[in-house]
């Protein structure tokens, strides 16, 4: 009998290639000869444009063109709305807008003839702040809507008057998260050509092949088969390539120029212009009885959206959806804003709005419990979710709910620990703590959601091999592998005689974006079902070869209803638990994690190994967003535009023990019962570190990232407390 493939930590095939610098990225694919294309910036968070004078430019050496808003066919774009101009016309709306392209033979000519582009600006006020874009009198950021409000989401469940006449004891406070940098190692690059088919051919990295010829062809005003995107390896993306950066831009110079355009950002270009995770702040009230039963939670939530849409309005929808955690609640009044502002745009990030809401949940749950005098653990037990739960949009959660599971393993393997022991050192403190977390997976709220794929086999008397084909980028997580995994398993045939085509627009079937880790859901369901499809048609036929196309849908979503928010809002979640080990310093506020277990139900692992690595790596990313990352802003201005001064966590930040603990309760929409995992270990972590800290020192941080000053002023204030107290009882 055949051993199955599937849950085999197989080996990565494009390791070595990544190791030994074989591997071709973006920027690899320029060329000599190319033309060179460089971005002249706003530099300005707000601004109207009075001239742009290119004449200099144009006369200066090895410059070709200068591209501005009137070279572009439909000057819009955008994710959800198209309110981004590819090139600003009028005004610029925060400091990355881009006014004007100056394509040159060189990358040195192309930068010195930028330097002579001469745009006069009339400083317009800006909006820099979430709370302030409220303000009935604040400058609007987009004029057509006539308010700063992005998106506004309202989720109504029960009587919240009646939740809080219920609870004994109540809880109020405010939370705030900042922005997060995405950080990937390969910055934007690429490079765009016409074909002799006269197509527009990019060749870039990217999350969703088809959404961005979509958008490019529209700006260009061509047929959508008339864009090609390819995509090189992906050097990482985390949500951060689910825009367009530079692609419509290449695409822009080569279809005007006719010749192949080449451009690679620096560090700074990239950060100063791609979008950022969404600052929070969630102020909050939660009601609890006696016995610890959570009865109500009111939270108002601001999101700075930035300048432009991109992907607020469905972060938002999960930021307000997880106000309430985990935990089945029965009186729930959510209001959440998504408001414009003149800062870098907000978008797409590892876990969209979820870690943001937990870090505010899970602190909360805890903080009841210490006032209740009851285990923190228990109190979860009593309210987390339960197959059967009512979720916060009156709809019955999708079955395979995992959140108890995973949190009684993760108590249970915090239990090996022992003893917490405390360094020797009395200005060293060591705590403890333990948080849950709950995410989608996939499109939600009625968003269409589907995949397909097209399988050929090939054979003779017995199945030789197969070709797959699929628009599924790997950005790192090892997709591809598990792909060519289920294709194979449903095949009955050894690994290497599976074949992957995916990173070609024009001969590869959607199947949606590398996000909200669905691909190994979505796209791996759409692999196994052609795959058999095709087997079946081959086993009936006297053809040496056969074809299947599949598209699978999952449950249907729906939209949220105005008001109430009561909807469908998804078809799978994903279940998390971590319990964290944390040693303070008292003298300098730096946080060091110690040890981790994270916790997760992952349905069935197709590969253990990426699966495991998947969580390591996350918790990588946790640990620069809980206590390291600190992206600074002052009125629209990007302080920290550089890796030197946005401190991303090293080997030597990492905690020496971390435990990935893998579940595997199968969803019964995944192949072979497989959910995604990529996401989850962000979801709990910094609630979990907030919790440890306040175990070790006793001071609660509310505000993300936990950096050494903070620690050391909520330290300075807990003294000040204290002493002003010690002075009123001597009295």
């Amino acid at each position: 009998m055949r051993r199955s493939i599937i849950g085999e930590p197989l080996k990565r095939p494009d390791a070595i290639g990544k190791v030994t610098g074989a591997t071709r990225y973006p920027a690899d694919l320029i060329k000599p000869g190319m033309l060179h294309m460089q971005v002249v910036y706003a530099h300005r968070p707000h601004a109207r444009i009075l001239a742009l004078e290119t004449e200099a430019a144009l006369q200066a050496p090895g410059v070709v063109a200068v591209l501005t808003a009137a070279d572009v066919p439909y000057n819009a774009f955008g994710l959800g709305v198209d309110d981004q101009p590819v090139l600003c016309e009028d005004v610029v709306r925060f400091e990355g807008d881009k006014v004007a392209l100056v394509v040159a033979e060189s990358k040195e000519a192309a930068i010195a003839g930028a330097k002579q582009v001469v745009v006069r600006y009339e400083d317009l006020p800006a909006v820099c702040d979430a709370r302030a874009a409220l303000a009935p009198d604040a400058p609007l950021v987009h004029e057509k809507p006539g308010t700063n409000i992005l998106k506004h989401v309202p989720i109504r469940k029960g009587d919240i008057r009646a939740g809080f006449a219920q609870a004994d004891l109540t809880l109020e406070d405010t939370f705030e998260t900042g922005w997060q940098e995405h950080a990937y190692l390969q910055p934007e690059a690429g490079i765009a050509y016409i074909d002799e088919q006269n197509r527009v051919i990019i060749e870039t990295a990217g999350q969703w092949l088809h959404e961005d010829r979509r958008q490019i062809a529209k700006i260009l005003k061509l047929p959508e088969d008339q864009v090609i995107i390819r995509y090189a390896a992906v050097g990482g993306a985390f949500g951060g390539r689910e825009d367009l950066s530079l692609q419509h831009l290449l695409a822009l110079a080569a279809w005007k120029l006719r010749r192949p355009v080449a451009m690679q950002w620096s560090r700074e270009e990239s950060i100063i212009a791609h979008h950022k995770r969404h600052p929070m702040t969630i102020h909050c009230r939660w009601g609890v009885t006696k016995g610890g039963r959570i009865v109500a939670v009111e939270a108002e939530v601001l999101a700075d959206g930035g300048a432009y849409a991109s992907t607020s309005e469905e972060v938002l929808k999960v930021a307000a959806l997880f106000a309430s955690g985990c935990y089945e609640v029965p009186h729930i009044k959510v209001d959440a804003y998504a408001l414009y502002t003149n800062n870098v745009p907000s978008g797409a990030f590892r876990g969209f709005g979820a870690p943001q809401a937990h870090f505010a949940t899970e602190i909360m749950v805890t903080r009841l419990a210490h006032k209740l005098g009851m285990d923190p653990v228990e109190l979860r037990r009593q309210n987390i979710y339960r197959e059967g739960s009512i979720e916060p949009t009156q709809n019955q959660l999708p079955p395979g709910v995992s959140a108890l599971p995973v949190l009684e393993r993760c108590l249970e393997e915090m239990r090996t620990w022992g003893e917490l022991q405390q360094p020797s050192e009395p200005y060293l403190r060591r705590g403890r703590g333990i948080a849950s977390g709950i995410k989608n997976l996939g499109y939600s709220f009625g968003y269409p959601e589907q995949a397909t794929a097209t399988v050929t086999v090939f054979g003779e008397a017995e199945l030789e091999r197969a070709e797959v084909r699929i628009g599924a980028t790997d950005v790192g997580q090892g997709a591809h592998l598990a792909l060519r995994q289920i294709a194979a398993e449903a095949l009955g045939l050894p690994l290497e005689k599976i074949s992957l085509i995916c990173e070609d627009s024009s001969i590869t079937p959607n199947a949606g974006s590398t996000s909200a880790s669905r691909m190994t859901l979505m796209g791996g369901r759409a692999v196994r079902d052609a795959a058999l499809a095709a087997r079946e048609k081959w086993s009936y036929t006297d053809d040496e070869r056969a074809e299947a196309t599949f598209q699978f849908r999952p449950p249907a979503t729906t939209a949220m209803e105005a008001g109430s928010g009561r909807a469908t809002p998804n078809y799978c979640y994903g279940y998390a638990a971590q319990a964290v080990e944390v040693e303070v310093n008292t003298l300098t506020g730096q946080v060091r994690v110690m040890r981790v277990i994270s916790v997760h139900d992952v349905g069935k692992a197709i590969n253990m190994q990426q699966v495991t690595g998947q969580i390591e790596g996350c918790l990588a990313q946790a640990v620069g967003y809980a206590l390291l990352e600190h992206f600074q802003v002052r009125e629209g201005h990007v302080l920290t535009p550089y890796l030197s001064t946005y401190l991303l966590p090293t080997a030597l930040d990492m905690p020496h023990d971390i435990r990935p603990v893998v579940l595997e309760l199968a969803d019964p929409n995944g192949p072979y019962g497989a959910r995604g995992v990529a996401e989850m270990p962000l979801v709990p972590f910094a609630p979990a570190v907030a919790i440890a800290i306040h175990d070790a020192v006793g001071v609660w941080l509310k505000q993300l990232p936990m950096v050494p000053e903070r620690v050391l002023a909520a330290l300075r204030k807990r003294s000040e407390l204290e002493q002003q107290q010690a002075t009123i009882a001597a009295q």
